[in-house]
């Protein structure tokens, strides 16, 4: 069942407490599972059970998103607040320095936590920041357009289109290759998240700046690319090969942006190869 954590964050005005909720199963090496902007710890719900045969899994919600609470006021959103933070976090979980899987932002923050020392090995879904000028403004305009269509639609229409596997890509075609596979409670949860996500502004606005550029040194590196990611295109995962040539990189053929729905067992075999001890 999941449950709450409060960790000390670092803040302008000195630390303050974050609670989060969290998902743990398993058992051996921890491997921390970080999500996208928008959603929520139960997007790695299909592949659990699978990294939980080899790992010690806590997927969480992150700091403004989920049912964790957003950051104390003034806190930026940024890679230099969160990532120190996430370090916080794994402290009071009790897992200090774990393998990391990420999606898009949760790609983003897993690469970065690599970077600082504060990963054992790092797997990225999708992750942000491989994009030129016109795909950001691309995917910014689409999750803009996904977060206004999340808050103005009403309950009823939500679940009436949840409810239909023909409709059911109207609120998640845009991050799954095969939306109809996503069970209709799933969808209309990931819409009421989207919905109520406190750190949502504020994390794309800190997203403006952010261009990986730099390889990650002694951590084993994977990234894995949907062929059929809509929101952040597959050919960023070109740029990420040429950026992060350390890295492996591999293709998930026919998932879409958040690709664990889509092939849970092709993901679940890809961030157990990238988070193996070696």
């Amino acid at each position: 069942m999941p449950a709450d954590v409060s960790y000390q964050h670092d803040t302008p005005q000195g630390p303050q407490t974050v609670t989060v909720r969290y998902e743990r199963r398993g058992s051996g090496t921890p491997l921390l599972l970080l999500h996208g902007i928008g959603h929520h710890w139960q997007a790695w719900g299909p592949v659990l059970d699978a990294l939980a045969e080899e790992h010690e899994v806590v997927a969480v919600d992150l700091p403004g998103f989920g049912a964790s609470a957003p950051l104390p006021a003034g806190s930026a959103y940024d890679l230099a607040s969160v990532v120190p933070g996430l370090g916080g976090l794994c402290t009071a979980l009790g897992i200090e320095r774990p393998h990391v899987a990420g999606n898009s932002l949760g790609g983003l923050l897993a690469l970065e936590m690599g970077r600082r020392g504060l990963a054992r090995s790092v797997t990225a879904l999708s992750p942000a920041g491989f994009w030129n000028r016109p795909e950001q403004a691309y995917a910014f305009g689409l999750l803009l357009s996904m977060r206004l269509g999340a808050k103005t639609l009403p309950a009823p229409a939500v679940r009436r289109l949840a409810e239909r596997p023909v409709t059911r890509g109207l609120l998640v075609g845009s991050i799954y290759a095969r939306p109809a596979l996503r069970g209709a409670a799933e969808a209309a949860a990931e819409t009421r998240a989207l919905r109520d996500a406190a750190g949502f502004a504020q994390t794309l606005r800190a997203g403006l700046n952010v261009n990986v550029t730099e390889d990650v040194a002694g951590v084993p590196v994977t990234i894995a690319w949907g062929t059929k990611d809509r929101l952040l295109l597959p050919r960023q995962a070109d740029r990420a090969r040429l950026r992060m040539p350390k890295a492996r990189v591999v293709p998930l053929p026919g998932c879409g942006h958040v690709p664990m729905n889509d092939d849970p067992e092709l993901v679940a075999r890809t961030v157990l190869d990238g988070s193996r001890d070696r």
